[in-house]
């Protein structure tokens, strides 16, 4: 994958971070870890999770886990440089439809989101625009 420095920097430094909140997951019921790596733009990284529950829909996926604990730490929508997330079951991962409409309205449309499974070369890049186009907003 041919990324700009910048990009293959924060792709290297989320990366750890990431598979470091997959280890962290609460899958009983799935066992499909998925970590996420959140890069604000004073650099700090939070870090999410999955959570599951018996009951699926009660169950949090890793890019929302840290979306949601950046807003409750203070930082702002749209205040996110990258996130990366990372599935180590698979070889390639990519947020479902919900993190998606959540991505588009808590970070900026051209922020990039790096996903990656155990397979570093299948590693695919995209922006929160390039996710969900036409996204339903306000």
């Amino acid at each position: 994958m041919n990324r700009s420095p910048e990009a293959q920097a924060q792709f290297e430094r989320l990366l750890p971070e990431a598979i470091a909140a997959a280890r962290a997951a609460w899958c009983p019921h799935s066992d499909f870890p998925v970590g996420a790596a959140l890069l604000t733009l004073d650099e700090h990284i939070i870090r999410g999770c999955n959570v599951e529950n018996v009951s699926y829909g009660l169950t949090n996926c890793a890019e929302r886990s840290a979306l949601f604990s950046a807003i409750a730490q203070g930082h702002a929508p749209a205040s996110f440089k990258a996130m990366l997330v990372y599935a180590p079951k698979v070889a390639l991962i990519a947020p479902c439809g919900a993190c998606r409409q959540v991505m588009h309205e808590l970070m900026s449309a051209g922020c990039p989101v790096y996903c990656v499974g155990h397979d570093a070369t299948a590693a695919r890049d995209w922006t929160v625009e390039q996710l969900l186009p036409g996204a339903f907003g306000f």
